[in-house]
């Protein structure tokens, strides 16, 4: 009788640690797959939007630990200066463009007209009346996440146009396999760089680190550092890029500018959740090839290719640029 107890408590001990190595196995790879640059706990089980919520956290204090760069023409989050992208001239700020070679080759979720004019509104009423001849309104036809590149300019990877047209085929047959994406904008905030960003949260649908994952399957020349985050789903709504302007009546608020962006960064978050009901949706992966540096952002020369999530249909827009909108 001792010897069967024996038996069955080796039994149970072998069990136990077998169950603890896979466990221990399973949350490692989990963490390696979440390639990321906020330090999660080692062996984190924290899930996606879990942290995409705290990589929120450490961007929204970017501002208050490095101050507002922008005011001391900074470099943007792409190691670019304020006057490589932008001049201002009698009060009319005036993207600078500067062709890409090799074109850089983008693939980002598009952010439709329905949802994204809303917001740009939302955004122009805040921001305008106190940094009316100093910031740069992202073109609302144009609001995107960017996803992965196949090419940057930090790590160019010249291609052939059949490479590309390989590439772009490859995208199509991801976005065939993605669900359409359901999600709300978790908060807006603004970075030491000038950056108005609207960070989202995913309600429903392909969680952006399964779309970079699929993304960097299909595409294997793709540069191993990429630009952004594996959990960030984030939007450019405006970048400012001067001090702003005070009415006579507000000049006391010039004392700690620090402060009243803050205030304005609040009002706009509050004023967007305020739109009863804004669950945006997305639907189209673009492979996007940007013949002019940050072409999406600053309505340079581009061509488009837009496939459908879980869909065949597919379009191409040669050379696409898109006058600016409200």
């Amino acid at each position: 009788m001792a010897r069967v107890s024996n038996l069955w408590s080796h039994s149970k001990t072998v069990v136990l640690i077998w169950l603890t190595s896979a466990l221990l196995f399973y949350s490692g790879l989990q963490f390696a797959l979440r390639n990321s640059s906020v330090n999660y706990p080692s062996g984190s089980t924290m899930s996606d939007s879990e942290q995409r919520s705290k990589l929120y956290d450490k961007m929204e204090n970017d501002l208050n630990e490095h101050g507002a760069a922008f005011l001391k023409h900074g470099e943007t989050s792409q190691s670019l200066s304020l006057s490589d992208l932008f001049t201002i001239k009698d009060g009319i700020v005036t993207p600078v463009l500067k062709a890409a070679k090799p074109p850089v080759r983008a693939n980002v979720l598009y952010l439709s007209t329905e949802f994204s004019v809303l917001i740009s509104e939302a955004v122009r009423s805040v921001f305008s009346p106190y940094f009316d001849k100093v910031i740069w309104f992202q073109n609302s036809s144009l609001y995107h996440f960017s996803m992965f590149h196949a090419s940057h300019h930090i790590t160019p990877v010249p291609a052939t146009e059949v490479e590309i047209e390989a590439e772009a085929t490859a995208v199509e047959s991801v976005a065939k396999a993605l669900s359409p994406l359901k999600i709300v904008l978790d908060r807006v905030l603004l970075t030491s760089t000038g950056v108005l960003l609207g960070c989202w949260q995913v309600a429903s649908g392909t969680d952006p680190v399964t779309i970079r994952a699929k993304l960097r399957a299909a595409l294997p020349h793709a540069p191993k550092n990429q630009l952004y985050d594996n959990v960030i789903l984030h939007t450019s709504f405006a970048r400012l890029l001067g001090p702003p302007k005070f009415s006579p009546t507000e000049l006391h608020k010039a004392s700690d500018q620090l402060q009243f962006f803050h205030e304005l960064v609040a009002r706009l978050n509050n004023m967007i959740r305020g739109f009863k009901g804004l669950m945006a949706v997305v639907s189209e992966l673009w492979y996007v090839e940007e013949h002019d540096v940050l072409a999406l952002a600053l309505n340079g020369r581009m061509k488009i290719r837009r496939f459908n999530l879980g869909a065949n249909k597919s379009e191409t827009w040669e050379d696409h640029k898109i006058e600016a909108k409200a």
